[in-house]
């Protein structure tokens, strides 16, 4: 019997989302509900297993952790990408990594929530109400009309960009291999340059890749650029922008608020400004969190895990 754990279920849903009950003859599946982030404890918990879930960067697999787990044979992470994991390493040790299918429709939701919530003050107004204060302290701000900006125009981002269009904006998308083309099937104008972009948009939302060519993209030097009403959204990746720009911007007002749901360090330390800036829509990386979504997560692990116990493993990463 094979030892497998599930890691980060953090509202303990997995075992209850898919049919684990199809491994039990030849894996012992078991969840961890809490994130464990001190490298020595974690080892000590899961040195034993031979097959690791986990729940895309929640978790980061470096080689200096895999090389610790010398009984490891089968890592299935949710989703087809995840740079927490050193695959090299992965290969190097014969560790299979597998991954699964995931929706763009959580994400594409989650950010227009974010949107939504900072162009109508929706968490401020909803505090005050509860603690009992003043009835109505802020002015909305109008969508129709306004510019969206959308760096990024892949699964998510084009579907952001046709929800903006429903609702009356103008839309305009920019990334460093749009062209006119994919930009017109998409509905939406392309802008000349990502600083036109910045400079145009009433609403700036980030769906770009994390790689060597968009880490850092957005500086100070860009920051600076946007409207001093304008709000920056991004459910993509945190390292996208220099958190300590961004952070120097909504201290000393470059741009009106921020709506975030990707952290350089997650779960986000307690001291963190984004904790307590008050132009700040902040969430715990809610994007792909839904129950869909879950479902095709651990249903595709159990197949996953089921393949590779059958010798033919399935959606490998490379």
């Amino acid at each position: 019997m094979r030892t497998g754990l599930i890691l980060d279920d953090y509202q303990q849903a997995a075992l209850a989302l898919a049919d684990w009950a199809r491994l039990s003859d030849r894996v012992a599946i078991s969840a961890i509900s809490q994130h464990i982030p001190n490298p020595d404890d974690l080892v000590a918990r899961i040195a034993q297993a031979e097959i690791l879930v986990i729940m895309r960067e929640r978790t980061p697999f470096p080689a200096a952790l895999l090389e610790r787990l010398p009984r490891l044979e089968l890592l299935v992470t949710s989703g087809m990408r995840n740079l927490a994991i050193d695959l090299a390493a992965a290969r190097a040790r014969n560790v299979v990594v597998c991954g699964t299918d995931s929706s763009p429709t959580p994400p594409t939701e989650l950010t227009w929530a974010l949107i939504l919530g900072l162009a109508r003050h929706v968490a401020p107004e909803s505090l005050t109400l509860r603690a009992g204060g003043p009835w109505q302290s802020t002015i909305g701000t109008d969508l129709a009309g306004a510019t969206l900006g959308v760096l990024g125009l892949g699964k998510i981002g084009t579907r952001v960009a046709e929800i903006g269009r429903a609702f009356g904006m103008r839309v305009i998308a920019w990334s460093p291999n749009l062209d006119d083309g994919r930009a017109a099937a998409a509905g939406v104008e392309r802008a000349a340059s990502k600083e036109a972009l910045l400079e145009a948009s009433d609403v700036v939302t980030i769906h770009l890749v994390l790689g060597d060519r968009t880490r850092g993209l957005l500086g100070a030097a860009e920051l600076r650029r946007m409207r001093r009403d304008a709000f920056l959204v991004n459910t993509s990746r945190a390292p996208i922008i220099d958190q300590a720009a961004l952070v120097q911007a909504l201290e000393e007002g470059w741009i009106a608020g921020a709506g975030l749901d990707v952290f350089e360090t997650e779960p986000l330390p307690a001291d963190s400004p984004f904790r307590r800036l008050p132009n700040v829509l902040a969430l715990p990386h809610l994007g792909y969190v839904s129950r869909n979504n879950y479902r095709t997560f651990f249903t595709q692990a159990v197949e996953d895990i089921e393949a590779w116990l059958a010798g033919a493993p399935i959606r490998q990463l490379r």
